[in-house]
């Protein structure tokens, strides 16, 4: 059963760099992504849930990849304007896909309190998918905003190019009843009132 987003209910905000916008590395050079609103859902959601006040976590990526545009070492592992933590916030800076390995996310999520996750961010298929997975096994409430999330493309090993909207979906597909519980924006939002 779907309760409301009380104070025990943090939103994670998955790596929301501006390496993300390097579609190139992500899904070569034909590199391409759905959801073009998944930056501005992003910050309509994370408003509403700082005018109440709300726990927000980062995920910040620092990869161990070479040649990736997630490096904090580049301009573009910086945040996106408007996803800059505020200082309350819980910040972890990971350098795999889970923002759950190797970083404190999972005591500090506890010692504040909170036993459910609203997550959002990058991408879904990858980071998003990894974390919402672990948050499922690791014993928190977790629900997933597709609309404030989006995907690259993907090229399988034989050589396909699989669209972004297709790899997204599925993804969602995957975590849906099994991980997690997928909300709309507009549902996530009705739950913080």
């Amino acid at each position: 059963m779907i309760r409301r987003f009380d104070s025990d209910t943090a939103l994670l905000v998955i790596d929301v760099q501006k390496g993300v916008d390097r579609l190139d590395y992500y899904g070569g050079p034909n590199g391409r992504r759905n959801n073009p609103e998944a930056e501005s859902n992003m910050l309509a959601l994370l408003a509403e849930w700082r005018d109440r006040g709300r726990t927000v976590a980062f995920t910040i990526h620092d990869s161990r990849e070479p040649g990736s545009p997630l490096k904090l070492s580049l301009e573009t592992g910086e945040q996106k304007p408007g996803f800059e933590p505020a200082a309350d916030d819980i910040v972890v800076v990971k350098d795999v896909n889970s923002g759950f390995i190797g970083t404190s996310l999972e005591i500090d999520l506890r010692r504040a309190g909170i036993d459910r996750l609203a997550i959002v961010g990058f991408f879904t298929n990858m980071c998003v998918e990894t974390t919402t997975r672990m948050a499922g096994n690791l014993g928190f409430d977790t629900y997933l905003v597709p609309d404030c999330c989006a995907a690259s493309n993907r090229i399988g090993p034989d050589g396909v190019d699989h669209d972004p909207e297709a790899v997204h979906q599925m993804t969602v597909a995957n975590l849906h009843g099994e991980f997690c519980t997928t909300l709309g924006l507009d549902q996530a939002v009705a739950l913080l009132t």
